[in-house]
């Protein structure tokens, strides 16, 4: 259901709610003005009837002087006038039919709901020649019914006018309002082709502005990781052709080297008066240096200590192996045993972290100490790598795009978690890794 559709019928239920409690109220009205403007029309012929009776001398009281002053009663609205002996004979009566054309005459329904009944009022009154004879003044409220149903219609009418004025105003408003969603629609489906160039303009509306501009800035940090993400791929890939060369090149110069000695010395064997022992010796010598460089290979494509000591002994070798190389480089280890529970894929992400962190620091830090720190949290349940460095540091703003920092990045995130470093100038480097536990 459209936004339009709801607004507009919440209009009518409300134009209708509004007729009904205003037709309720008007009825209401109606009835009381009728009964009111009957009660005083009777009362005021009375009392006209009265007072005439009352200032003519009974001498001029004849017949015709009654029917002259009861026809001079007609301009009075509502009322049948009747002059009765107390025969029950009618002397003269004088009916007031209603002037209501047959078009404006209200319908029965309305009729039946204002008028209160017909009033019927009886007076004794003595005529000239001294018979007494009764007045009858009866009601007849078509008239004043009449106006109150012109009354209706017109409050009807503008309750009606209203409404589709409304009506008009709002659907004037929403052709713009949904034009403006439409625009924010289209826009959204370009984008989801990812097609984050795309940019929402300005709106009048302030509403529709902020929403274009919460979009335009979400197509701008969508576009920017769609960026980095390519250069990473691209990265990634390029780093995995470089190990396969180099994969490549080892097993060529080292195992095939080694191995055509191998073969010379075992060909060398099966001659006469052939120095076994020596050639014996060299086999040995060429697969223990086989040995050294496929562990060395496996090493660098996966740490099989990993999977047999657990992380934190891979870690301790990992630094170990590092000191060697870099006897200036202090290198504090702070690990707890219950690293060791951690899940495989959890456990490798941390320690390329850790290597690629040392690997950078070593490549642009310049420290004298590195400190890491490794610990599983109780509350909330959660593992927590922090790696510090003395450093020269830098500027993050120039190096938040680096490889190296967005493939650690991408390391954690997959896990669920959030990395987080800080660095100044001359103050060194903080990273911290932080991944939530299941």
């Amino acid at each position: 259901m459209s936004v339009r559709y709801q607004i507009n019928l919440r209009i009518l239920l409300s134009a209708q709610c509004i007729l009904v409690l205003g037709g309720s109220i008007a009825v209401w009205q109606a009835r009381q003005s009728v009964a009111k403007e009957v009660a005083s029309s009777i009362n005021l012929a009375v009392q006209l009837i009265s007072f005439t009776l009352s200032h003519t001398s009974t001498e001029t009281r004849t017949s015709l002087d009654w029917i002259a002053q009861l026809n001079n009663l007609q301009e009075i609205r509502h009322l049948s006038i009747q002059l009765q002996q107390p025969s029950g004979q009618i002397l003269r009566f004088n009916t007031r039919l209603p002037t209501v054309k047959s078009t404006d005459q209200p319908p029965q329904w309305f009729i039946h709901l204002v008028e209160n009944g017909q009033p019927k009022t009886e007076r004794p009154l003595i005529a000239a020649n001294g018979q007494p004879v009764t007045l009858l003044i009866q009601a007849n409220p078509l008239d004043e019914i009449t106006e109150a149903w012109q009354e209706s219609l017109a409050f009807f009418n503008s309750v009606v006018l209203l409404t589709l004025f409304t009506c008009l105003a709002v659907n004037l408003v929403f052709n713009k309002a949904i034009k403006t969603i439409a625009v924010i629609v289209n826009a959204l489906k370009t984008i989801e082709t990812e097609n984050y160039q795309h940019t929402l303009p300005d709106f009048a509306i302030q509403e529709y502005d902020r929403i274009a501009k919460a979009i335009n800035h979400l197509t701008a940090k969508l576009n920017a990781s769609q960026l980095e993400n390519r250069a990473l791929t691209q990265h990634s890939l390029a780093i995995q052709e470089d190990e396969r060369q180099k994969l490549s090149q080892e097993l060529h110069d080292e195992l095939g080297q080694s191995l055509t000695a191998i073969k010379v010395m075992a060909a060398t064997c099966t001659r006469p008066k052939a120095d076994i022992a020596n050639a014996s010796a060299t086999i040995i010598e060429v697969c223990d240096h086989l040995i050294s460089v496929v562990r060395s290979m496996m090493q660098q494509l996966h740490p099989l200590m990993l999977n047999e000591l657990g992380l934190k002994a891979t870690l301790e070798d990992l630094l170990y192996h590092w000191s060697q190389r870099n006897p200036e480089l202090q290198l504090v280890l702070n690990c707890s045993d219950a690293v060791d529970e951690l899940q495989q894929h959890c456990a490798i992400q941390l320690f390329r972290v850790v290597q690629e962190c040392l690997t950078n620091i070593m490549r642009h830090a310049h420290a004298s100490q590195v400190h890491i720190s490794l610990a599983i949290n109780s509350d909330p349940h959660s593992v927590r790598l922090t790696v510090s460095d003395n450093g020269q540091g830098c500027d993050i703003t120039q190096t938040k795009h680096g490889f190296g920092l967005l493939s650690m990045t991408e390391r954690i995130t997959s896990l669920g978690g959030e990395l987080r470093y800080h660095s100044a100038s001359q103050q060194g480097m903080r990273v911290i890794a932080h991944i939530p536990l299941p």
